[in-house]
Parts: structure tokens; sequence; C-alpha cells
């Protein structure tokens, strides 16, 4: 896995380093360079390995991935929004240089990130299906369409649904995209499904955001502890307590396992990043 993000992590420096100078892009490489968890694109290449498809070829939809990712990280910690000082143990991006600042690293990242993939040697139709796959799931189909519902219930009581479905849009979309991402490339009949695992993880990787917020500490953790109950937000722990919130957490990563297991792929590979995910602890 080491081996991997170091790949996809040069490849980022490789893509950023082209733009042109200046504070917007210092940054995009500060935000994008500070250390995350690489987990989106993991996913992406670790699937595509599970169908045994080299992926150097693909790298870059992974990078491009991982630049929607960090551009809804530097969005989320505005002061419109979040309002947060700290992500990934650094000053988030408009601590470090400015509110104005910050706005347009994000906006580059996701503009940028498009052309990323369109300068890409792929088949047109797949680039097109690429395009349409991982936008629709970062807009307002997926991911901001989330956020929007995560804003809305910080003033309005939420079910445990309602909650479900805020997760599976604002979290889980970006989570799933890239794995059925890889099924159009390497066997398109898989592609929902994968989907579907994703979804799944993505609502434990969720569940267990929730659960950190209260058990770990800022320094573990990388960002402020306690910042859902600060910011008036209903969480799984919040609505059904953290014993019932770890047992989710494992009942869904059980059903993700047993998915994997219903697909003609490889394995242990896909256990292997599933397994790290179980494990994490910020």
């Amino acid at each position: 896995m080491n081996k991997i993000i170091e790949e996809v992590n040069e490849r980022l420096k490789e893509i950023l380093s082209s733009y042109r100078p200046g504070l917007v892009k210092e940054a995009m490489i500060y935000s994008v360079m500070a250390g995350g968890k690489r987990l989106r694109p993991l996913l992406f290449i670790q699937t595509l390995r599970a169908y045994s498809i080299d992926y150097h070829e693909y790298l870059d939809i992974a990078c491009a991935i991982e630049m929607i990712h960090t551009y809804s990280l530097i969005h989320d910690d505005l002061p419109g929004m979040d309002n947060d000082d700290l992500r990934r143990g650094k000053p988030t991006c408009h601590k470090q240089f400015d509110e104005a600042t910050a706005i347009l690293a994000g906006d580059a990242l996701l503009n940028e990130s498009m052309n990323v993939i369109i300068r890409m040697n792929l088949d047109d139709a797949l680039k097109v299906e690429v395009l349409r796959t991982l936008y629709n799931a970062s807009g307002l189909g997926g991911m901001i369409y989330g956020q929007q519902q995560d804003m809305y219930f910080e003033t309005h009581t939420v079910t445990l649904d309602e909650l479900q479905a805020i997760h599976h849009d604002k979290t889980g979309a970006l989570i799933s995209v890239p794995m059925k991402i890889a099924g159009l490339i390497a066997k398109k009949e898989d592609a929902d499904k994968l989907e579907n695992i994703g979804f799944k993880l993505g609502l434990a990787f969720q569940i267990q955001d929730d659960i950190l917020d209260v058990t770990s500490t800022t320094e573990t953790l990388g960002k402020k502890v306690g910042s859902d109950i600060e910011n008036h937000k209903s969480t799984y722990v919040s609505l059904i307590g953290l014993e019932t919130s770890q047992k989710r957490v494992e009942e869904l990563f059980e059903e993700c396992l047993a998915d994997v297991y219903d697909l003609q792929l490889n394995h242990g590979l896909m256990i292997e990043l599933f397994q790290i995910i179980m494990k994490r602890v910020n």
C-alpha cells in the first residue's frame, strides 16, 4: 500500500507543479500534500489490481479523485461551513493563507481535476463515462447535496434514516465512486455492485468518524475533537449511542466482505484494504 501511496503522491506533485505560480498554487499544494490517507485513490487502484489490471495507465484518475476530495475538505473547513482550524494536524487552508485564497484553491482543484482526466489517453467513450460518473458523485447528485443536507440539519431535528441519507451522499458518494469507476474500466457488469459496496464502506467510514470525534484526541485525529457537538451536528453516536454505533460499523464491514466474495476478483487485495480501514485511528 505504501508504494502505491508514494506513486500517487509523486504524480500529484507533478500535476500541481505544472500550474501557474502564486498563492492559489501554493495553497493547492499545501492542502493536497498535507498527508492524507489517500483512501479514495487506494480504493480505485486496489479494485483495478483485484481485476488484474495495471493501474499505472489510470493513475491520473486516482489523482483527480484526490484533488476533488481535497477541494471538498478546504471548503468544508471554511468559516461559512464547519469553521475548523486544523486539518491533518496542520492549520486549515484558510488559516494558513486566507479565506479568499482557500476558496480559489478549492475551486481550482475541482476545475483542474477535470482537465487531468481530459488530458488522459483513454478511449473517448470511457473518458466521458468516467467524467460523468465522477462529477455526478461530487456534485448535486451526491456530495454537494449531502453537504447541503448536513448544514440544514444543524438547526433541524434529524432521524436516523435522514442521517444515513446525508452520509450516503456527503461521504459515501466520493468513497463509492472510485470503486464504480474501476468497475467501469475492468468489468462493467460489476460497476453497480462495486458502487453499492462503496456506499456501505462510506457509511461505516462516517460512523467511525462520529465515534472518533468523541473517543479520540486532537493530536491523534489531526483535527479538533468534539466539533460535531460544537457545530450542533447530529451523529450516529448522539442518536444511537457509542456501543450501538460501533456494532453498526462492524455489521457494515461484514456486509462489504460478503459482497466482495460474490464478485470474481482477487478477494485478498480488497480485504487487505478493508481491514486497514476497519483498524484506522484517525
